[in-house]
């Protein structure tokens, strides 16, 4: 029997990368398509010194630093450095516009701004002329630093301490910063090593943007359970034929993206049925998988590879619920696969949108996944963060915005958004059940459907359509006869080579309104 002395409770990330060292030593942490690697111990002690750098520089805990982070060595250790030293970190997007830039750093008012190797070059034409401290990480002397640990001893260090900010659009045009915790990220770790039978012997691709919340399951699971972490950068992600070469060679098992990604190594004929050959999981969220093209991903690999639809917030540890594609599910090609059941650590109050369907309306979530709100920005944090009705005790709860429905089985389904939600010809109608159906039409790669305002109460219903074989619109639109009713019918169907996307690779329909 083990002496009950030896037992450590993990309350903070530090505390668990540090037993993972201990357990994990010698396996290779980051493992680079180029050949690069570094172990965990090696990755330990480079963020040592990341750690006494950032010391050196007068930052402390509960400060917060930004990150033009390229998945480099060093901004790694730099991530790892501010998890040891309470330090709060937030990645951006080098590629952002200047002005969406500016809106984050005066947001989070950062007390340094890290840029990583490969981006010196653009980033400092945009951002010289901020006040904020701007540090190269290439040009730090690592060697100069102690590769002791950083002591905690002064430090009030409990798991609610703020860990990153996450910034995601937010409807004013005015970006949201969501704050994530210490113990947010522990519960979603374990639930990940649950949910995915995740091992040491585990090899995790991280094709996310680091500054897209996709990316927390690419590097938390991985490396917070021993298991080892690709990352693929965003010049190899646009080339497919190289990525999905890339995901052979380095022998990676779980693979994690937006739908839109897997839909286009598809249309691309990049993915073949003895590609991923050690692949055994692959999950996806972040949108709608078309039906269409979800078969076509079953139909290659569903015999040997267990495909997961998962769904979750970013405010809320990106994760709340998953489900397992089975051969069931597209006996329905009209509709997207459920989001699944509600993970454990997570509640969950559904506000009908009538009292006649308690079991359909705006999804809220509580329990101790849920941040700790917007950074900076306590208006928003107070409309979205609230108390949960009906309750004698202050249960906080996030309002999601999203529709959803909770069948007999438990699994939850999408229905749309709370605010993309249109009242048109006097029926209530969500795009996204015109965009299912679409993408259910056999021809149809991938579709989006917007509303345009003709006047304050006349509207007309757009789509935009990506298919593989040529069709006119008139036939979609007969086809999509067969599925909808005729008020649901779009007014026009653009077809057009490729629907454009944001930073995170999802469809930007501001730009689909400036079509014509």
């Amino acid at each position: 029997m083990k002496n009950q002395n030896s037992f450590k409770y993990i309350y903070n990330l530090k505390d668990k990368f540090e037993e993972v060292v201990k357990t994990f030593e010698h396996k290779i942490a980051l493992s680079y398509p180029d050949g690069t690697s570094i172990s965990f111990s090696e990755l330990d002690l480079l963020s040592n010194q990341m750690a006494h750098f950032l010391a050196s520089e007068n930052l402390k805990q509960g400060d917060v630093i930004a990150i033009f982070n390229e998945k480099s060595l060093k901004a790694y250790a730099l991530m790892i450095g501010c998890i040891k030293t309470g330090i709060v970190y937030t990645n951006l997007d080098v590629s952002s516009p200047t002005a969406r830039i500016n809106k984050i750093l005066n947001t989070c008012k950062p007390n340094a701004l890290f840029i990583d190797e490969s981006v010196e070059a653009n980033a400092h034409i945009l951002y010289d002329q901020t006040e904020i401290k701007t540090i190269n990480i290439s040009s730090i002397h690592i060697d100069h630093f102690s590769k002791e640990p950083v002591n905690y001893t002064d430090q009030n260090f409990h798991g609610n301490n703020p860990l990153y900010i996450m910034f995601t659009s937010g409807s004013t045009g005015f970006p949201k910063g969501a704050v994530m915790s210490h113990s947010n990220v522990l519960h979603f770790i374990n639930w990940g090593k649950s949910t995915f039978s995740v091992t040491e012997n585990d090899v995790f691709t991280n094709a996310n943007p680091i500054y897209f919340d996709n990316s927390v399951f690419d590097f938390y699971v991985s490396l917070f359970n021993g298991a080892t972490l690709v990352p693929l950068s965003h010049e190899l992600v646009k080339k497919p034929v190289d990525l999905v070469a890339a995901i052979n060679k380095c022998k990676c098992t779980i693979w994690f993206s937006v739908p839109s990604l897997l839909v286009y190594l598809l249309t691309t004929k990049a993915l073949k049925a003895d590609d991923f050959h050690n692949v055994s999981r692959i999950a996806f969220g972040g949108e709608g998988f078309p039906k269409n093209k979800l078969k076509s991903l079953y139909q290659l690999f569903g015999n040997r590879i267990t495909l997961y639809n998962v769904y979750g917030p970013t405010e809320c540890t990106c994760i709340c619920s998953s489900y397992k594609i089975t051969e069931n599910d597209f006996e329905k090609m009209d509709e997207l696969a459920p989001l699944g059941l509600m993970a454990p650590n997570f509640g969950y109050y559904i506000n009908p949108q009538s009292p006649e369907d308690i079991h359909t309306g705006e999804l809220c979530l509580t329990g101790p996944c849920v941040g700790l709100g917007y950074y900076n920005d306590p208006d928003r944090t107070n409309q979205s963060f609230v108390q949960q009705p009906d309750t004698l005790f202050h249960l906080r709860m996030y309002k999601t915005g999203d529709l959803v429905h909770r069948d007999s089985s438990g699994n939850f389904h999408f229905k749309g958004r709370v605010d993309n939600q249109i009242k048109h010809m006097g029926y209530r109608i969500e795009l996204e059940e015109i965009e299912a159906a679409l993408n259910s039409i056999e021809l149809v790669d991938e579709a989006a459907v917007i509303y345009e305002k003709l006047s304050a109460d006349l509207g007309q219903i757009k789509a935009f359509v990506c298919v593989n074989k040529e069709i006119a619109p008139t036939e979609l639109s007969a086809q999509l006869k067969e599925i909808l009713p005729p008020y649901m019918i779009p007014r026009s169907i653009k077809i057009i080579k490729s629907l454009p996307k944001n930073q995170n690779g999802k469809t930007d329909r501001n730009q689909l309104k400036e079509l014509k």
